[in-house]
């Protein structure tokens, strides 16, 4: 009976540690809490918000440093051309700058006789007394009158300023007798006249102006006169 009381009492001190050591108390359990994804993203972007903010308080702001404005300058209107240094402005000449002069008649004076039809040659010396020179190309043209079938002289070089020349027109008597005169006048290239006005008259006559009848060499042939009859 003895061991029996043993055998009982080790058993019960067996049941007694293992109770408490498996039964020594209930283990606290901690919930784990759900989390909610867009609370999630919600906290960053807010996170990031206040990140950007503290940085840009922290930042020093530059100032921009104040600029000169320039006030327009008033337009001014120039009343003559300006040039480069060292440019010469070309002067246009004017018609005051041209000047002619008669200064003798070399061929066919005044009143020169002349016949019908006679084919002659008037020859003026004139003088460039302006203070511009002739270009080549101006012209001698007729102005009024009787022209003679002269044409226009045209300048075949220039003559300068001081200088004289002389001017020959190929001219035609006219046909009828009497006195003829034409006038003639020098121009510009452009046909603007300047300077004095020269002319050429010649005496036209009939057959008197040809002196006497020219001797052919045939002897004159007398003309009989007719005996009365008795």
């Amino acid at each position: 009976m003895k061991v029996k009381t043993s055998a009982l009492t080790m058993a019960f001190m067996i049941l007694s540690l293992l109770s408490s050591a498996c039964g020594g108390g209930e283990a606290k359990v901690t919930a784990t809490p759900t989390l909610d994804p867009k609370a999630i993203e919600t906290n960053a972007v807010a996170t990031f918000a206040s990140g950007l903010t503290q940085t840009a308080l922290a930042a020093p702001t530059e100032t921009p440093a104040p600029t000169n404005t320039i006030a327009p300058l008033p337009t001014l209107r120039l009343l003559t051309t300006i040039t480069s240094p060292g440019t010469i402005v070309p002067i246009n000449p004017t018609a005051s700058c041209y000047a002619m002069s008669f200064v003798a008649d070399i061929s066919i004076p005044d009143n020169t006789p002349m016949t019908p039809g006679q084919a002659f040659t008037k020859t003026w010396k004139v003088k460039n007394t302006g203070s511009c020179a002739w270009d080549a190309g101006f012209k001698f043209a007729f102005t009024g009158g009787n022209a003679m079938n002269g044409t226009t002289f045209t300048l075949p070089q220039s003559v300068a300023a001081n200088a004289e020349t002389e001017i020959s027109v190929a001219m035609t008597a006219p046909a009828t007798a009497g006195t003829a005169r034409g006038n003639w006048r020098m121009s510009t290239a452009g046909g603007q006249f300047f300077g004095d006005e020269v002319y050429v008259v010649i005496l036209v006559g009939g057959a008197a102006a040809t002196g006497a009848a020219t001797n052919t060499g045939i002897p004159a042939t007398e003309t009989p006169t007719s005996t009365p009859t008795p």
